[in-house]
């Protein structure tokens, strides 16, 4: 058979069409819960309009994110059994383990929650109606926090043993499962990544009304937290991922070198700034590197050794078996450098719009504007840009947005087919883990199937969020300026059902 169209080939596929696109609305629904609970604790602590207003409309559009969310969150399950029923057979004890709590804990966390915020702005009071929404941001991380220590064990499985009679793997440490330093950085990195997202899409929408000159004190006060966030965001991915590049270099080597294109060992190694290689000769015919940089990266060492891609793959031989133990270098390679690089863009833009939309005191008096007037961008001391600079300014933080989201696809892309290819490290390959009864008619179609079903959410996603987006911050009733101060609202609105918050 093709292997272009074998039932393993195909079967993945699938299953990175549907996470890939799944994980778009993950790092938002992360940080735009924790962003949202942010700017009504200011309204809380501050009283004032813009922050209330600032949290319904970032609410509403964090409840559309959240929804899609789930929706195609829950295909992703039905995956393990439909299509990879092997993996769930000899991984279940192990794999489920992390998914069950995800369910009983973070999910029990964000659905009871998220409906008490929902429907409780006239029925709780302020407090309380705030602590709704930090617990939903708290559910949000939990189960980012459990779905990846199921994931960080199959990059590194730690906490287990191999029942030879039974075929399966079986738990012996579930607490070792969660804390192994694996999904420590994973976490941390996938995080601090999250709030770069969704900083940047808090940018790129209020830059979108403040190019139009609508809703300047919400935008306003909603760009200096997007920008802070994507800054600081920035940042700690950068250390984060450094930390994370270390761990992996330890764990599998595999895929450091195939990130780098390095097909020999070398000490002290380059970083590859730019590469064109020959995979089936197993060599690099174009190259641009920074010597020293690779092992640095790697051990903190600027002298080290790193090995390459042929010796490990030899070494691999050696322990497994034979076969071919490389992954897709080119999709290693260009997957790094993609998400590096919209990631570091999205960071460096940050910088570049907090200096150009600086407070005031860092300002003359005379380019020093009111809280209903959009700010000026001063790169220069003394001076703002002309109006074709400002003009790009603006398009360009609108598209800032869609940065970590390329940068979020790649990096998990890069972090999956870097593991090829095995499905658990050392312990089960991707061959091993395809269902063995499901034919290649029948993945094709589930495939159709589903890829043409979240083509049609796609385009739901996308209409809400602009309608929404351009209709703005709401207008503020009485009710919402005046909540309740206790629970179930005044006794003279008794017989008013609840109002939704929208």
């Amino acid at each position: 058979m093709d292997i272009a169209l074998a039932p393993e080939t195909l079967a993945r596929w699938q299953f990175g069409i549907t996470t890939v696109y799944h994980f778009l609305f993950v790092p938002l629904t992360i940080s735009l819960a924790a962003l949202t609970a942010g700017l009504q604790t200011a309204w809380v602590r501050t009283g004032k309009e813009k922050y209330l207003k600032a949290t319904k409309f970032w609410g509403k559009l964090f409840l559309i994110n959240i929804a899609m969310g789930v929706v195609t969150g829950l295909v992703q399950e039905f995956q393990f059994g439909m299509n990879w029923s092997d993996y769930s057979r000899f991984v279940g004890d192990v794999f489920g383990a992390p998914l069950a709590f995800e369910a009983l804990i973070a999910f029990f966390f964000e659905s009871t929650f998220i409906g008490l915020w929902i429907f409780g702005w006239d029925k709780l009071p302020k407090k309380i109606h705030l602590a709704c929404i930090w617990m939903v941001s708290i559910g949000t991380i939990l189960s980012a926090y459990f779905i990846l220590a199921a994931n960080s064990w199959m990059q590194h499985p730690v906490g287990y043993r191999i029942n030879e009679e039974k075929g399966r793997a079986e738990l012996t440490d579930f607490w070792r499962v969660l804390t192994q330093d694996t999904a420590l950085t994973q976490v941390f990195h996938s995080l601090t990544a999250a709030f770069l997202t969704g900083g940047a899409f808090m940018v790129g929408i209020a830059a979108f009304h403040l190019k139009r000159k609508k809703h300047v004190p919400v935008m306003k006060t909603s760009l200096r937290l997007g920008l802070v966030t994507v800054v600081v965001g920035g940042l700690l991915t950068a250390i984060s991922g450094d930390t994370l590049g270390k761990v992996m270099y330890e764990q599998q080597p595999m895929k450091m070198a195939a990130a780098e294109a390095l097909w020999d060992g070398e000490g002290p190694a380059p970083f590859s700034v730019f590469a064109v290689g020959d995979v089936d000769e197993g060599h690099n015919k174009v190259a641009i590197e920074i010597p020293g940089l690779l092992s640095f990266l790697a051990k903190n060492d600027f002298e080290s050794y790193v090995p390459g891609i042929n010796e490990l793959n030899e070494a691999a031989q050696e322990k497994y078996g034979p076969g071919d133990y490389r992954p897709n270098i080119p999709v290693a390679y260009w997957g790094f450098r993609w998400m590096i690089g919209f990631g570091m863009a999205s960071f460096t833009l940050g910088l570049l719009g907090l200096w150009l939309t600086r407070k005031k005191f860092l300002l003359p008096e005379h380019l020093r504007v009111g809280e209903d007037e959009v700010p000026h961008l001063s790169l220069l001391p003394k001076k703002v840009l002309g109006p074709t600079l400002t003009k790009w300014f603006w398009r360009v933080a609108v598209l800032t947005m869609g940065f970590p989201l390329i940068a979020n696809a790649w990096g998990w892309i890069f972090t999956e087919m870097g593991r090829q290819p095995w499905v658990v490290y050392g312990v089960l390959r991707t061959s091993a883990a395809v269902s063995p009864g499901v034919s290649q008619g029948e993945v094709i179609t589930s495939m159709a199937v589903f890829t043409t079903l979240y083509a049609i959410l796609a385009v739901v996603e996308v209409k809400l969020l602009v309608k929404y987006v351009k209709a703005g911050p709401p207008e503020l009733t009485e009710a919402d300026l005046n909540p309740p101060t206790k629970i179930g609202g005044d006794v003279r609105d008794a017989d008013k059902p609840m109002a939704f918050s929208y």
